[in-house]
């Protein structure tokens, strides 16, 4: 089923789009905090004369669907019609955390609504777009059931209910695949889950074996229940994995029961052997959907990433791009602080936005880096 991303530029740029609960009474809209919603003509512009044509960008469920099965686009459609003037490739988020206050994550109604959402998204989106439509059903299968059903630290804070969580939000990902095809037969379907490392804390077997288990089901999980390969009752099929999305940051791997290790560490593994472990899994379309660090780490985070990118392409691995992420400076969801990871910061009353210089650099330079990589990719006849 090899095939390739098509996307319209190597680096893509990512708008942080979480729109979950925090707690009880505060729900995040981080496209609305960072004014994306506002200036999204001038942030998908200065974005193309960086030469960057290809984001991740959000769809606000909540703000769309405010009573079931009624549903108001009115948030999403400037969006849709900035992208179109552009001519800017949008991968749209449908679920990145967030969904109706009236919905019960668990239940029956969410497989029904979401899928009913996803088709309604889907005639939308279809109307509005130039370009092959791009979706990420659900973002994060895996980690998202671990943080909200397994140790309750996302909204709903539930414990140990994870294993059937990741279930029920693979069944929602497949029925949301199946409306958004009735609707556009060709849309590409991209599937993200980050990419990490889990080791033992000693060399004793037990530990190993424990450590082992953790990351295979950690990372493989909903991949492979998507596939059938994993719980077949669940219905998975080959078809419903297309694009792999493998999101990478700086604590992706951690010791078993422990802390995170850093590069330094002997037990680090460098990326490009996990983007290999994940391609010769799966042979899919395959790229880095979110990658970024804070403060004056970015542009030798970026260079690292590019670095392993590289190597990975050279040995075969055929990862078609990169995504910043997130591309604005945004409020941290627990305390609001400026969390400085973006290319840009936060904008005036005009939407006018610092660049934050070091990265721009950065990214020149790995710009015209990937273009002997691209050529490499094009050589070995998958992109």
């Amino acid at each position: 089923m090899e095939s390739n991303c098509d996307f319209q530029s190597f680096f893509l740029a990512g708008f942080e789009c979480s729109s979950h609960r925090v707690s009880d009474t505060k729900r995040l809209d981080l496209i609305a905090a960072t004014k994306h919603d506002q200036h999204c003509v001038s942030d998908y512009a200065r974005l193309r004369d960086l030469g960057i044509e290809s984001v991740r960008d959000g769809v606000r469920w909540h703000l769309i669907e405010r009573a079931p099965y009624h549903y108001d686009f009115g948030s999403l459609r400037p969006m849709l019609k900035a992208a179109r003037t552009l001519g800017m490739q949008v991968i749209w988020d449908v679920f990145h955390y967030g969904w109706p206050d009236d919905l019960d994550l668990f239940s029956t109604e969410f497989l029904r609504r979401f899928r009913s959402f996803a088709r309604e998204l889907a005639r939308v989106v279809a109307g509005e777009t130039d370009h092959t439509p791009y979706f990420i059903p659900l973002n994060e299968i895996s980690f998202f059931s671990w943080a909200a059903g397994e140790v309750g630290i996302f909204y709903p804070f539930v414990h140990c209910r994870g294993n059937e969580l990741k279930a029920h939000l693979v069944r929602a990902c497949m029925t949301a695949i199946e409306a958004i095809r009735m609707e556009i037969p060709h849309a590409r379907l991209v599937q993200v889950d980050p990419l990490i490392n889990i080791v033992a804390s000693d060399d004793m077997d037990e530990d190993l074996k424990a450590a082992a288990r953790a990351h295979e089901r950690s990372q493989f999980d909903a991949w492979d229940m998507l596939t059938g390969r994993l719980c077949p009752e669940l219905g998975g099929a080959p078809e419903y994995l297309d694009i792999v999305g493998a999101n990478y940051y700086v604590h992706n791997q951690w010791v078993y029961g422990g802390a995170f290790i850093e590069a330094s560490d002997p037990r680090y593994r460098p990326l490009h052997e996990i983007l290999g472990e994940v391609y010769r899994r799966y042979r899919r379309p395959l790229f880095l959907a979110e990658t970024g660090i804070e403060d004056d780490r970015r542009a030798g985070w970026l260079r690292y990433v590019c670095d392993e990118v590289s190597y990975a392409i050279e040995r075969g691995v055929p990862v078609e791009g990169i995504c910043l992420y997130p591309i604005l400076n945004y409020p941290g969801w627990s305390d609001e602080r400026c969390c400085h990871t973006g290319l840009f910061d936060y904008c005036d009353e005009f939407g006018n936005r610092s660049i934050y210089r070091p990265l721009e650099e950065e990214l020149a330079i790995q710009q015209k880096r990937m273009i002997k990589s691209s050529q490499i990719l094009a050589a070995s006849g998958v992109a």
